[in-house]
């Protein structure tokens, strides 16, 4: 049985670079054996939490993540932080789309940042939807001349050797973890919430 990657390219603007490199990794896991989705927020913007909205994306999505068994949530750095709408979806998110999933974190920025956003991520997205980050991440630096239609210099190279590399470490914790989402999604009514 083939495992389902969800990527979440999380910029909520049109063209954005996150959603490039989304779709780079998606054809990376496919060529790996994997099946994927992409989550791409600025083609499906979410309404901010908790409000109402007619066509509201967010059941098809959650369809989405409840059928895969990892996730890549990729992060563009704004002024060293997270961006707002990847912030929002974590809203949206809980223990049926992600508990106990592993998620691979990866950052894009412009320049040489992107250390921050995953520090960002790593403290406050995965709390009450329980996913679980790997050790490892991925920042994609200088992402407009990495990713592209054909391989360029010596750091395209070295970031789509480790993109791989990550990758198939998230196949392996996927494959190692299916069953823990079943398992634990639903802990006992006085620890719904994490702490």
């Amino acid at each position: 049985m083939s495992l389902r990657i969800t990527l979440i390219a999380g910029s909520n603007r049109p063209d954005a670079q996150s959603s490039k490199v989304a779709h780079y990794l998606a054809a990376r896991l496919q060529a790996l054996g994997a099946e994927s989705d992409i989550i791409d927020l600025a083609a499906e913007p979410l309404p901010l939490w908790p409000a109402e909205a007619d066509n509201n994306p967010w059941p098809g999505m959650a369809e989405k993540l409840r059928a895969s068994q990892a996730v890549v949530v990729i992060t563009p750095e704004w002024h060293g932080m997270a961006c707002p709408a990847l912030k929002n979806l974590f809203l949206y998110a809980g223990r049926r789309e992600l508990a106990h999933k592993p998620g691979l974190l990866v950052a894009v920025s412009g320049g040489q940042g992107g250390a921050y956003p995953i520090a960002e991520m790593r403290s406050s997205s995965y709390k009450n939807c329980r996913l679980c980050y790997l050790p490892e991440h991925l920042i994609v630096r200088h992402v407009e001349s990495v990713m592209g239609d054909s391989e360029g210099g010596e750091d395209d190279r070295r970031i789509r050797a480790r993109a791989d590399w990550s990758l198939q470490l998230l196949l392996d914790y996927a494959g190692a973890m299916r069953e823990l989402h079943e398992k634990h999604r639903s802990p006992p009514p006085d620890f719904m919430n994490g702490m």
